[in-house]
């Protein structure tokens, strides 16, 4: 069942409401991307996340919260991170804090980690924890390792029936994920650029950040090296673009090759580093629906919403070779001789 948000927001949160308290998985909109949204609390809930999504189980899920007063209930809020909170949430932003000893989430969430990542979310999801009165576990909604989901079609096409209630919201605002950060002793450590600009998180919290070479233990989503990939393979930073590829362009560039190759997609006419991120995963899913074979990308600035996306690419141009029980088996021995 789809419902449209915009069009019955009431219907939309009490259908979610009875779903979400029956154990079910459901696809939500956000404004970063769509997420499969279950009971954070319900470990059994939450492993049916895992299973719909094929993730590994050593994947932490972000736990999205309606408040600071929800978030106190399952993390604790160094100064550093509650100043951040107090700025940049509601929005796009992750932290991984500390667990409340007192009150944790299941193992499953957190892949048995002694921190939580949490994000409070902007608009209807915000309005749905609420009503639902407990934090939600939403993880984008795809297949594990695939594009992400920046409209309800394409849950739709992902899933089919198989997911019971899809809250279609609209193509998201955003169109990347949050930006996740830590705080380390010496100061903000970034774990995954996303819709937050570093430079904004940099001037309200005074410290620098870490931009650690992101391999390694697995400490947030998102932090696997193949990730966010279409069917087709990818190709980064292209000055030329081959008959048989589709470019991925901005702004008025002027690619040599362009007149001849396969097609062209322009993120943004404009040029603008918004536009490109909220168009980026819309764009890589309809250059796969239409059967292209390589995807060769512009460069694009490593500033603002550029970091995230130079992150995104990257990952959907890494080698692909593993399955996610061989990935886990990886990283379970890269574990051990830590």
């Amino acid at each position: 069942m789809i419902i449209d948000v915009a069009a019955d927001p009431g219907r939309a949160i009490a259908s979610a409401v009875r779903a979400l308290r029956s154990g079910a998985v459901i696809a939500v909109p956000t404004e970063t991307v769509y997420g499969l949204a279950a009971d954070a609390t319900d470990a059994d809930a939450v492993s049916r996340i895992f299973e719909i999504k094929r993730r590994p189980s050593f994947n932490p899920l972000i736990c999205h919260c309606s408040d600071l007063e929800m978030v106190r209930k399952y993390a604790i809020l160094d100064p550093i991170s509650l100043r951040l909170a107090d700025r940049f949430w509601p929005g796009p932003m992750t932290l991984v804090l500390n667990a409340n000893p007192t009150c944790r989430l299941p193992s499953k969430t957190t892949a048995g980690l002694a921190t939580v990542a949490i994000r409070i979310p902007l608009g209807f999801s915000n309005d749905l924890i609420k009503s639902y009165g407990k934090p939600l576990a939403a993880p984008s909604a795809n297949i594990s390792g695939r594009v992400s989901a920046t409209k309800a079609a394409h849950v739709k096409n992902e899933f089919g029936d198989a997911m019971p209630l899809i809250l279609d919201g609209g193509p998201t605002k955003i169109g990347v994920e949050s930006t996740i950060l830590m705080v380390r002793e010496n100061g903000l450590e970034l774990l995954r650029p996303g819709g937050l600009p570093i430079e904004l998180v940099e001037r309200v919290a005074g410290l620098p950040i870490d931009m650690r070479d992101l391999v390694g233990e697995v400490l947030a989503p998102g932090m696997l090296t193949s990730h966010y990939a279409p069917r087709a393979f990818v190709r980064l930073n292209a000055t030329r673009v081959g008959p048989d590829e589709t470019l991925l362009k901005y702004g008025d560039l002027s690619v040599p090759g362009e007149d001849t190759c396969a097609r062209v997609f322009n993120l943004s006419a404009d040029g603008d580093l918004e536009e490109l991120a909220a168009n980026l995963y819309a764009t890589l899913k309809a250059a796969d629906d239409r059967g292209a074979s390589t995807i060769a990308v512009v460069p694009v600035p490593d500033e603002g919403l550029g970091l995230a996306v130079n992150d995104r690419l990257r990952r959907a141009a890494a080698p692909r070779s593993l399955t996610p029980k061989e990935l886990e088996l990886a990283y379970a021995d890269q574990r051990n001789a830590l």
